[in-house]
């Protein structure tokens, strides 16, 4: 598999990755998550992401693939409270002791990447919560601090000069990133994640969504109803396509 430098961090990574909310939200069998972890990393693909928030997943990882942790590259996400850790939301306290948490987790020494888990504009403007993340940095928890975010708040996040890496929604129902962040990424040379770049699946019925996913699917879902988007439109052979391959294709094109 091909791989991209994610920025400015030096870290080749596959163009594709492991987003593992759904393994932690859908409550997947562990023994399914090894395989199709070993799979993907037998099959190239070097990115896993996760969350303190993606309830079980940091785990599930962790018992999954730790032996093989030279083969990936770890993010993980952080800032909100917890019942079983001190501190408020985005604390200096809470942040540390969620990234020592994490650790303990994913049974490793690092984390490479951690960034800030969609926290508001006026917080990250405070500076206390990605200077937890830069002074974890420099104890070596983990490698690079980032911002996971849209809008205006990502766009701003990643002109700072501790934020190495951003996650941001690109797809094809959701275009404003493309316009407001990209361009400041590559500025900075800031790497860029995609979360939800195939748009939750947006073109499936809202019935076929799973668990959790039917609510958290159903704005998109409504976008792409609204777009009255249709294959043969775009002047795609429905037969050897489809919209994931379509979405996936948008997403992977945009410069940076």
């Amino acid at each position: 598999m091909e791989t991209r430098t994610l920025g400015r961090t030096g870290l080749k990574v596959s163009p594709l990755g492991f987003g593992a909310a759904p393994i932690g939200l859908l409550q997947i069998d562990q023994d399914r998550i090894a395989a199709i972890l070993n799979l993907l990393l037998d099959a190239g693909m070097n990115v896993i992401d996760t969350a303190a928030g993606y309830a079980g997943s940091e785990e599930a990882i962790g018992m999954a693939v730790s032996k093989r942790r030279g083969d990936f590259v770890l993010i993980s996400k952080c800032g909100q409270a917890f019942d079983d850790l001190p501190g408020e939301a985005w604390s200096p306290t809470v942040i540390g002791a969620t990234i020592d948490r994490a650790l303990k987790r994913l049974r490793t020494d690092h984390i490479d990447v951690m960034l800030l888990h969609s926290c508001d504009l006026e917080t990250f403007n405070r500076g206390e919560a990605i200077g937890a993340l830069a002074r974890a940095r420099q104890q070596g928890k983990i490698r690079f601090a980032g911002y996971s975010g849209d809008n205006e708040a990502v766009a701003v996040a990643a002109a700072h000069p501790e934020v190495a890496v951003v996650e941001t929604s690109i797809s094809i129902t959701d275009q404003m990133n493309i316009d407001t962040l990209l361009p400041v990424a590559r500025a900075n040379n800031v790497g860029v994640i995609v979360k939800r770049p195939i748009a939750n699946a947006a073109w499936r019925p809202i019935e076929a969504q799973v668990g959790f996913y039917q609510d958290y699917a159903r704005a998109y879902h409504e976008r792409f109803a609204a777009m009255g988007l249709n294959l043969n439109a775009l002047g795609i052979d429905p037969a050897p396509a489809d919209w994931t391959q379509v979405a996936l294709g948008f997403t992977l094109a945009q410069p940076g």
